[in-house]
């Protein structure tokens, strides 16, 4: 990660960090880098529900034509569809311009090559380094050769059809609840479930620029675990700003996260012979139980770093083609090439449907480890060299043996050293964590 680039893209607070001249400057730069050579290139450009979205396509789309460059405008726009869109029309890139589930302040620009993924880190240092040393020696082209731009105004219908071809199952009986978190998906969600013969109480799907995100979607979970049990529903769907994850509840209020996905849909598709080398690929701070889960079936579970873009990276170095995080992000790689939160409620009803079970049932499939997180204020965050401190880890790593872990952090942003300990018996993980913690206070508090 480099001074513009983060972990997902250029992320900010608008007019402070990512400013109207940032991103023309990244538009620029990102066009040039990603459509040197072509001849009369195509850039597509999608976005959330921000007040901020806009301005920063404006900026980006004057950069953009700046070289000569054409760009297709999607308009608001889930970032999964923005990157299926990028590999099917024929586009050399793409750009969601979205801060994921973020305030509404914040807003962020991230790139697609033109078969739909992100760019790797290496793509976003070249990136950085014309912004900061050679931008204005990028050639513009003469007035007549200025890129045009397009608006396609249909992309959430075909959207629509190609996740409908993607489940075997008809939805109807169903009732389900939507969450859309007033963001991007607060049209393609509603819209998809209900051509599947779901009865849908759609709820914040209502965007007025500023409510993204407030008090709702998958980041607020009570919202929609309420609204499942006010509702009688079989069970509710909540996303994210740009829709990019799932977080499900069943009919009795229970949350499914992450990890439930990956289980339930995991063993769905070693059943019918559809998960490449038997392997879902998750983060190490997917639940262990997910791994008991998928021994169950003859199962596997590859474990990355934290983060979807690691996630998909292993399940492109190795073939597989089904993974994602506790947080929602799920790629099911056969049908996209992101985490795409729509997409992965669908999956995950189909499998409802054909199992003609209830969520809550097919949740039992995961039973996960009892996991205690203690949070230690410390004067200093370095404990990697603290030998006590490696000491009572080690400790802990010895008494848990192959039926729990810790892991020990700092905080990125506060002074604070995060302890997480999980195993089978939470008493015994309660203790753990709290002979860590007293170490670790004692050693840098």
């Amino acid at each position: 990660m480099g001074e513009l680039f983060g972990t997902d893209g250029v992320r900010g607070e608008v007019n402070k960090f990512l400013t109207a001249k940032l991103a023309f400057q990244i538009g620029k730069a990102g066009a040039y880098y990603l459509c040197k050579g072509e001849q009369r290139p195509k850039i597509l450009i999608g976005k959330d529900t921000r007040v901020s979205g806009d301005m920063l396509e404006a900026a980006l789309v004057a950069g953009i034509t700046s070289l000569g460059i054409d760009v297709v405008k999607v308009g608001v726009l889930p970032t999964p569809v923005v990157a299926y869109l990028t590999k099917v029309k024929g586009v050399k890139a793409g750009i969601m311009i979205s801060a994921s589930h973020n305030p509404v302040q914040d807003n962020g620009i991230k790139f697609f090559n033109g078969d739909g993924f992100k760019l790797s880190d290496e793509q976003e240092d070249y990136i950085e380094d014309i912004i900061f040393n050679s931008l204005d020696d990028l050639p513009l082209v003469d007035g007549d050769k200025v890129g045009k731009v397009e608006f396609i105004h249909n992309a959430i219908d075909e959207y629509v059809e190609y996740l409908k071809d993607t489940v075997d199952s008809s939805f109807v009986g169903l009732k389900v609840v939507v969450d859309s978190a007033n963001g991007a998906a607060y049209k393609l969600a509603p819209k998809v479930l209900k051509e599947l013969g779901a009865e849908v109480i759609s709820i914040n799907d209502d965007p007025t620029g500023y409510n993204i995100n407030v008090d709702c979607g998958s980041t607020h979970p009570e919202v929609i675990k309420k609204a499942v049990l006010d509702y009688g529903a079989d069970l509710g769907i909540a996303h994210d700003g740009d829709a990019d994850r799932l977080i499900a509840v069943d009919e009795k209020g229970n949350l499914i996260d992450g990890d439930y996905i990956l289980a339930i849909c995991g063993r769905q598709l070693i059943s019918e012979g559809r998960l490449a080398s038997n392997t879902v690929v998750a983060t190490k701070y997917s639940n262990l139980g997910l791994n008991d889960s998928m021994k169950e079936v003859e199962g596997k579970v590859s474990v990355t770093a934290n983060g979807d873009r690691y996630v998909l990276a292993r399940m492109l170095e190795k073939g597989y083609n089904f993974g994602g995080e506790k947080s929602g992000h799920i790629i099911f790689l056969d049908y996209n090439t992101t985490g795409d939160g729509v997409l992965s409620a669908l999956q995950l009803i189909d499998v409802v449907q054909k199992r003609d079970l209830a969520l809550s049932e097919l949740g039992k499939e995961l039973k996960e480890y009892p996991q205690i997180l203690k949070n230690i204020e410390v004067e200093s965050k370095d404990w990697e060299d603290n030998e006590k401190i490696k000491s009572a880890i080690n400790e802990v790593e010895d008494l848990l043996a192959d039926e729990g872990r810790i892991f020990v952090r700092a905080s990125g942003t506060e002074p604070v050293i995060r302890v997480m300990v999980e195993g089978k018996d939470k008493e015994e993980v309660d203790n753990l964590a709290d002979k860590a913690a007293q170490v670790i206070e004692k050693e840098l508090g």
